[in-house]
């Protein structure tokens, strides 16, 4: 049935149809090294990737249009007919990596745990740290919400260079008891980005899991200048040591996560505990976390592999971050740089990076886990997610919903391990005068309730069946 367009339907059919197959093709190859084309290929990309499915149904759609309109009238039509099946193609397949990061996040998990870390795992907690985003959520991915979830908004916890600095906390609804903590630290190169508009699944599915998470803002370049950024999260790191209670914060059990320049400040922060420099006017303040999951995060600012070749990353550090030349002042560049500062002491870490990241390129991430493993007594996972491109768990998406569950599975490993090891120094500091414990204890995660008569016993009864054998 022809309609009145100012084309030939075929023409407008090809013409649609090549829109669409330049979104696929994009995301299955970011431009990378020619930097005009990277900002926009990579916003294509990241919205291709992660709503492939999406995109398969808006293609699908539009072709059934234009067969109904006579889009198969002429040889153009024929030929549109042929790039959309192609494109669609490439769809299945960006959904299939997608698929993967659940296999590839486990892999980590067991290569870096043991193979039998999830028996460490309580069943009571273990029986939703594989929950998937609803399918709703994934179907109409923006926003965020969960009914379960608290959100406690617009602290100010510091106020530094005349800015007041805020964050918010979100926290199992009704919750009386402490939790074990998250920081998240957002992106943006270091320039743009803020706690409103990043980090929500994470923050949603752990404060419905029972954690509570704290995202905080830090002042930003060009108007303030490294370290000041470092500075910003020490303190964010400081005010839950000191104020987290009240919100229902375990200040005992903190992890540190963030993405892009927020996974490089959530490494720095983790790798320079408790240094004076970093915390003027609070030294005192211990500053130490637990773990570390930096999301495709920047690790090294001197480049020290050329790594960087065709992004703007050196530019940027060097105008506005840094606000100097990697060649004049080296040293500087290399206090800012994790990959510089790994130590023995280095908490957990769980790296997660896109194979397909055109922003920051995977080269980095591999390198700096190369390093840390050498130095670092704490396990180093690393997850390469297939086709993955930079900030993509901003979206609810079925490749966030797997990543997002195996960091919970992580952070609960080490939340659980913790409690075993007080336990431990518990019972042997009770060895010699055992208390009474109530048979009716419960075996769940309040350890608080149990040192009120003298063991830290609900997680050592239910641990006690736990073999050491494969767990780290």
């Amino acid at each position: 049935m022809p309609l009145p367009f100012p084309f030939p339907v075929p023409v407008l059919f090809l013409i649609a149809a090549a829109i669409g197959a330049m979104f696929t093709l994009n995301a299955l190859r970011p431009a990378r090294r020619f930097w005009p084309l990277v900002g926009a290929g990579f916003f294509a990309s990241w919205l291709t990737g992660e709503l492939a499915a999406h995109h398969l149904f808006w293609q699908a759609l539009a072709t059934t249009l234009f067969v109904w309109a006579g889009g198969l009238d002429g040889w153009p039509g024929w030929l549109a007919l042929c790039v959309v099946s192609l494109s669609w193609v490439g769809l299945v397949r960006i959904v299939v990596d997608a698929r993967k990061t659940r296999d590839v996040t486990e892999s980590a998990l067991r290569e870096g745990l043991g193979a039998e870390y999830r028996r460490l795992i309580p069943e009571e907690i273990g029986a939703h740290v594989d929950e998937h985003f609803p399918l709703r959520q994934r179907l109409l991915p923006l926003p965020v919400l969960d009914g379960r979830v608290e959100v406690v908004r617009d602290i100010v916890f510091s106020r530094a260079g005349g800015v007041n600095l805020r964050l918010d906390v979100y926290r199992p609804r009704g919750n009386t008891k402490p939790r074990p903590t998250v920081l998240f630290v957002h992106g943006g190169a270091w320039v743009i980005g803020s706690k409103d508009d990043q980090g929500k699944p994470l923050a949603y599915r752990l404060a419905a899991h029972g954690w509570v998470v704290v995202s905080a803002n830090y002042r930003l370049s060009p108007r303030f200048t490294f370290p000041d950024h470092l500075i910003d999260v020490k303190s964010a790191i400081r005010w839950i040591r000191e104020h987290g209670a009240a919100y229902g914060a375990d200040p005992s059990f903190l992890v540190i996560t963030g993405g892009s320049a927020g996974g490089h400040l959530a490494a720095l922060a983790a790798l320079t505990p408790n240094d004076p420099q970093y915390q003027p006017g609070f030294e005192d303040v211990d500053t130490r976390v637990q773990a570390c999951v930096p999301f495709y995060g920047v690790y090294d600012f001197t480049d020290r592999r050329g790594i960087w070749k065709g992004t703007l990353l050196r530019a940027i550090l060097e105008k506005s971050v840094m606000k100097k030349r990697l060649d004049e002042d080296r040293a500087a560049f290399e206090a800012a740089s994790p990959m510089s500062l790994v130590r023995q002491d280095a908490p957990p870490f769980f790296v997660v990076h896109g194979d397909r990241d055109s922003l920051v390129p995977v080269a980095e991430a591999r390198l700096f886990v190369e390093l840390l493993r050498k130095e670092s007594h704490a396990p180093v996972l690393y997850a390469e997610l297939p086709g993955a491109q930079h900030a993509f768990e901003v979206f609810p998406s079925e490749r966030t919903g797997h990543a997002l569950a195996a960091v919970e599975r992580f952070l609960v490993y080490q939340w659980v391990k913790l409690q075993r090891r007080r336990d431990d120094l518990v019972e042997r500091r009770f060895v010699d005068e055992p208390r009474q414990v109530p048979d009716d204890l419960p075996l769940a995660i309040d350890h608080h309730e149990a040192r009120q008569v003298g063991h830290v016993v609900g997680l050592r009864r239910l641990l006690a069946r736990v073999d050491d054998d494969g767990i780290r």
